[in-house]
């Protein structure tokens, strides 16, 4: 077990207030935002063997130049192997290059014995193509103290997580929405994006290890939040096209149209089904950039991803109804009259480049900045989260003596709630979350002010009052996913009421 720290902030569930208690077992199962620790180590080694893609790019972050300096300054004996393996192992560009330590660094165990996470007959081929670089970095790891070096990157990559986070959060759950998703995807597996700061910049790179979907993101001058989002609706809709494959092959005959493209990859050019789930992802990006959509069909369809405006059109259908996107995407997927986007895909003018893609998700921190008691609110709740309880409280209370919406002074009795919570004052705490409930408060509070009267009840030896608060936390429409796995293994967790005895 690697005693490595994280920093980890889970994007599903740390909608609003980062500093709402998480399980570590259910921060390991959601979509987050983290450091790699091998991934860290991976690309110290090869930036002191001679890798200086985008060294000198003035979006190169500063922390890669300082641990080139770590490592000269430590000369682990192993730098000459690892040197000579590197040159070993040249690839025919920077982005190959990056490419295969990517996923070398996500298909071993880490530090400090980088073991492989798969038998030998499983290992992408990218990492297969690296063998015995993992004996190399075992001993570059220890020599070079990068396990001190990873501990004093914390705040470098703290600041790059903190300016990912929000938007991060508000992609994954605006694509969860569209898709009626009550989850982030299928049950055992799991979304994780990687900032690693080591790396030339402006690098998205997505890699579907088995049951695990991955995101490495390089430094860059505006965060990748569109790339992400791309990666995150890929997660989900995917799996999808797989389950529907045999209905899908029914129409592979279109996907012969699409071998005229240049720029389609070999990958979609043999899998049919693959080719259909990645027409659907972009037609759903499409949905979700509303104005711009069309343009996006359209750029997308030249770049042969042939079903693109079909399933468009088709999210018209979709969007009317009240099913979830899984349930209805067989009937989408039906839907295909080969006669007709036979014509349609006969039309099209492939493109012999890739269009410079200009539309992005809008990041909220462009958003309008919270003024008033919202401003009040928040400000309080950046004082909880460094757990100035005092100070948090105070705010709180004058946003309460100002006048609002019900909704933001929900926002302010919940954050009075949890301090009389942390100060152990159950009945204060008690009656500030009932009376949160009863200021008609957005999902985000509604959920997680039940789920902690469940736990006051529970505490109070009151099961029945305990597993009432529980259901009533996961009837709540929109609420966070954290509030939903912690409502239902708490409540599956409650013991059995004590059988009424006759008087």
């Amino acid at each position: 077990m690697s005693s490595w720290p994280t920093f980890r902030l889970v994007a599903v569930v740390l909608c609003t207030f980062a500093a709402l208690p998480i399980p570590a077992q259910q921060q390991q199962q959601t979509g987050a935002l983290d450091a790699s620790p091998s991934l860290f180590s991976v690309m110290a080694a090869i930036n002191a063997a001679g890798y200086d893609d985008g060294a000198a790019s003035p979006n190169a972050h500063p922390l890669r130049a300082e641990m080139k300096r770590w490592v000269a300054q430590r000369k682990p004996a192993s730098l000459a192997a690892i040197r000579e393996f590197f040159l070993a192992h040249r690839a025919m560009n920077p982005g190959a290059e990056l490419s295969q330590y990517v996923t070398f660094a996500l298909s071993v165990e880490g530090p400090p014995d980088f073991k492989p996470k798969f038998q030998a007959n499983q290992m992408p081929p990218e990492a297969s193509a690296l063998e015995g670089f993992g004996e190399l970095m075992k001993r570059f790891h220890q020599e070079a103290e990068i396990d001190e070096a990873f501990r004093r990157a914390q705040p470098a990559f703290e600041q790059i997580i903190e300016r990912y986070h929000r938007p991060v959060v508000e992609a994954v759950l605006e694509s969860n929405a569209y898709l009626r998703n009550p989850t982030s995807g299928m049950r055992g597996r799991r979304f994780q994006v990687f900032l690693e700061l080591l790396a030339a910049p402006n690098y998205v790179l997505p890699r579907s290890l088995r049951d695990e979907y991955f995101v490495v993101v390089t430094p860059s001058p505006e965060p990748r939040i569109r790339d992400i989002r791309h990666a995150y609706l890929d997660y989900l809709i995917d799996p999808l096209a797989i389950r529907n494959g045999p209905a899908l092959e029914k129409k592979k005959s279109l996907g012969e149209l699409a071998q005229a493209s240049p720029l389609l990859g070999d990958d979609y050019r043999i899998d049919f089904v693959r080719l259909a789930g990645m027409s659907t992802v972009y037609a759903v990006e499409a949905r979700l950039e509303r104005g711009e959509g069309p343009k996006l069909v359209e750029q997308m369809m030249s770049e042969g991803f042939i079903l693109t405006a079909y399933f468009y059109e088709a999210m018209a259908g979709y969007e009317k109804q009240e099913q979830s996107f899984r349930l209805y995407y067989p009937s989408i997927v039906e839907g295909i009259d080969i006669a007709k986007e036979d014509k349609r895909i006969a039309q099209v003018r492939f493109a012999s480049e890739r269009a410079v893609r200009k539309v992005q998700v809008a990041a909220p921190a462009h958003a309008p900045e919270p003024v008033g008691v919202e401003l009040a609110v928040a400000k309080a709740e950046e004082l909880y989260a460094k757990r100035d309880l005092e100070g948090a409280a105070a705010g709180f209370r004058a946003a309460l003596q100002q006048e609002a919406q019900k909704p933001v002074h929900a926002k302010a009795l919940f954050g009075l709630a949890r301090i009389a919570a942390l100060e152990k004052k159950p009945e204060l705490s008690q009656q500030l979350f009932e009376r949160t409930l009863e200021m008609d408060p957005e999902p985000f509070e509604r959920g997680w002010a039940n789920v902690y009267l469940a736990r006051l009840a529970k505490a109070a030896q009151e099961m029945e009052s305990a597993a009432k608060y529980y259901r009533a936390a996961l009837a709540v429409a929109g609420a966070s996913e954290g509030v939903l796995n912690a409502a239902k293994s708490e409540l599956a967790g409650l013991p059995a009421a004590p059988p009424k005895q006759d008087p």
